[in-house]
């Protein structure tokens, strides 16, 4: 009957096994977790592995009629899960040198993502003292045996792959006991679980391929972006602007070429962006906001010799100033709306048809993956811009890496108003969603407080991405209902100020997840999430990232954080020496965050390396200054610096747009909560707005000059 049964399944799915070594490594004893994607995962597992495992299942499930023909098939132990005693039976038995199936999750997933993972199996996996074997399955989600009817694409008969990854331990200090030691081994199986995600995913794919296969997955009518304009895009449409649109640019350009991309968050933006991945050019993203000196600058550091734009967009932005200093640099600019004036219907004909057959006329050289995708400049907050290389696997992995922990699927909705020239709001606001089947609404800025909002209600938005610049903005403008439809908004880029936290918690009934993470590493490296949240950090590294923390002398608690992964740049464009690659040093990238790590893996931001000040002999967080006094006065923004100072080394200074701001006011808050006087700014400026950069982010470049 398993022979039968595996060769149908095999007719019908076309079921790929792999790692099949990795059962024999695992031994005897061992406990097999698997992802639940539909009611057919059991049998694939039986099916599948080279040995029939004891199945672990619930006893109240068992019961149910549908259930009984296969559980006379395998071997299968009933746990009922209000009855510790079953656990420990269950326990016994996987001691008996016996390999044990159970689904972590303990139901069927209802996003296409990990759900929640319970601390049970992992509490069996630690007392029985069992090799854990991770299974990855995946193809089974589109069958009409999962729960996600109405939510992806059901197919009949999709190609079913299970992969079986390494055997794992779990080492948990034996000084843990009791209910911390369960809670302990729950994180680890959920590590676990989230790792054999990203392990078993294919990162290593060219974005415009992602986007070809994702039309396959979800359908060539699935709509993917929407914007301003109100004219929503399918994939079909998508990959069909891209042919053409690629095939004009394809003769002003060369391949591997950076070329320049001015433009806001519309859908023509993200046309522009994949019709260059389609031909091999790579997308250097222009930051407009910073004005022309540093455009300039940016276009010398990459070389770039050709600038993609929009006419109504450099009217409507005032940026003619820009375009006319391009051009006195021989920098030649190009309208997107003369190109589409040149589309004649041969083209449109040649382009619908390769839309039709993409993967046709899509043939990327061998080991495109580990090319370069994109440019972004560094903000600049604290010095002269760079040009960050990522390739396409460096972002492909970092999308993975937070899909494996964060549950996400084809029926959210994303609202992007961050700039998309900003690694937060390229990668983590248009790609992650736009390659993962999810529709993402554009915005041309995020500084609309009041419109930002009312769209976010009337698009029913389920996701949304921001800097606590921008999101304290909306909560003070927005009605209570506007946010009705959220069910996670992400934040990053700066410090997420507990005032914000705790307003958008109160009033709207939204918890805000705080990340971290920099251009140059796709751009997160931690976040918070449904599962794992604990206010005031950032989350927990993501899978797949060696981190090491690197003592600084004066810094007791924490040290610098220096991470390395797949996520992490092909390297650095700088203007000494332009249009030279220089990778990071044995692909390590040093943050220069101060971070200190608690027992769980939380990761709390101290303050920039370059963000302390010596005082007296005394080292000072300047971003510990601000955060205590964004409590002292939550509903205004500061900026804190150092200037030299003749008798101490070094002195603080407040720039704040708070009128009424008084040093003495500063000084008794700071002795009221126990902070020492040496983190009380000696000079306080008041200016009518601190000044910002496009990103939200303060620009301290700017907050230096006028405290000097």
């Amino acid at each position: 009957m398993r022979t039968i049964m595996r060769k149908l399944f095999k007719f019908f799915y076309n079921v790929e096994v792999k790692g099949l070594e990795n059962f024999e490594k695992a031994g005897d004893r061992v406990l097999i977790v698997a992802n639940h994607l539909s009611f057919i995962d059991a049998a694939l597992i039986y099916l599948f592995m080279p040995q029939r495992p004891l199945f672990a299942v619930n006893r109240f499930i068992a019961q149910k009629w549908y259930f009984k023909p296969f559980l006379k098939l395998v071997k299968n132990f009933p746990l009922d899960p209000t009855n510790p005693m079953a656990t420990k039976a269950m326990i016994n038995e996987i001691r008996k040198d016996k390999k044990c199936m159970i689904f972590p999750e303990g139901r069927i997933t209802v996003t296409g993502s990990l759900m929640k993972v319970y601390e049970g199996p992992g509490m069996i996996a630690d007392k029985s003292n069992a090799k854990i074997l991770p299974v990855r399955i995946d193809g089974a989600q589109y069958t009409p045996f999962s729960r996600l009817k109405g939510k992806v694409r059901i197919k009949l008969f999709p190609k079913i792959t299970v992969t079986i990854l390494e055997p794992r331990t779990f080492d948990i200090d034996a000084e843990i006991k009791g209910r911390k030691r369960r809670h302990a081994a729950g994180i680890k199986l959920y590590d676990l679980m989230s790792q054999m995600l990203f392990d078993s995913s294919d990162y290593k794919r060219t974005l415009f391929r992602s986007v070809i296969d994702q039309s396959h997955i979800h359908g060539r009518r699935h709509i993917i972006a929407e914007d301003a304009l109100r004219k929503p895009i399918n994939y079909g449409s998508l990959i069909t602007r891209c042919f053409i649109l690629g095939d004009k640019i394809a003769q002003n350009t060369k391949k591997g070429e950076y070329v320049g991309v001015m433009l806001p968050n519309m859908v023509t933006s993200i046309v522009t962006f994949f019709a260059l991945q389609y031909i091999g050019r790579v997308p250097a993203m222009l930051n407009f906001s910073t004005g022309e000196k540093n455009l300039i600058s940016a276009c010398k550091t990459a070389k770039i010799k050709t600038i993609y734009t929009s006419k109504r967009f450099v009217t409507m932005g005032k940026l003619e100033g820009i375009v006319e200093a391009a051009k006195k640099q021989k920098i030649k600019v190009i309208y997107l709306e003369d190109i589409a004036g040149e589309v004649n219907i041969f083209d449109k004909l040649t382009g619908f048809c390769k839309g039709l057959f993409p993967s046709a006329f899509y043939k990327p050289e061998k080991n495109a993956y580990q090319k370069p995708a994109v440019v972004l400049f560094t903000s600049g907050s604290e010095g002269t811009p760079k040009g960050v290389v990522l390739s396409h696997e460096n972002i492909q992995a970092n999308r993975y890496q937070l899909a494996s922990r964060v549950d996400f699927g084809p029926t959210d909705i994303v609202f992007n108003a961050l700039p998309i020239f900003h690694s937060f709001g390229l990668t983590g606001g248009t790609l992650l969603p736009l390659l993962s089947g999810i529709r993402t609404f554009f915005y041309p800025s995020p500084l609309h407080y009041r419109i930002v909002p009312e769209l976010i209600y009337d698009t029913n938005a389920t996701i949304m991405f921001g800097t606590d610049t921008f999101l304290s903005g909306y909560a003070r403008f927005a009605n209570n209902y506007d946010f009705y439809s959220v069910r996670y908004v992400f934040a990053g880029a700066e410090k997420l100020k507990e005032e914000t936290r705790r307003l958008w918690a109160e009033k709207y009934g939204v918890r805000i997840f705080e990340g971290y993470g920099a251009t140059e590493t796709s751009p997160a490296l931690s976040t918070n999430t449904p599962m794992h949240n604990k206010p005031g950090t950032v989350g927990r590294l993501l899978p797949a990232i060696e981190y090491k923390l690197e003592d600084v002398p004066g810094i007791e608690e924490g040290g610098k954080l220096i991470v390395k992964g797949a996520n992490i740049m092909k390297g650095y464009l700088l203007s000494k020496t332009p249009g030279k690659l220089i990778p990071p040093e044995d692909g390590y990238y040093d943050t220069g965050d101060i971070v200190s790590m608690d027992d769980e893996g939380y990761i709390t931001i101290k303050g920039r390396a370059k963000r302390f000040a010596k005082i007296a002999g005394e080292m000072v967080s300047l971003t510990a200054v601000e955060t205590y006094l964004s409590k002292l006065w939550a509903y205004n923004h500061h900026a804190v610096v150092s200037i030299p100072d003749a008798k101490k080394g070094e002195a603080l200074v407040l720039v704040t747009d708070k009128t009424d701001a008084e040093r003495a006011d500063i000084s008794a808050y700071a002795k009221k909560q126990g902070i020492g006087e040496l983190s009380v700014p000696k000079t306080i400026k008041i200016v009518d707005k601190v000044p910002l950069l496009g990103t939200g982010k303060t620009d301290y470049v700017s907050v230096q000059k006028l405290a000097s």
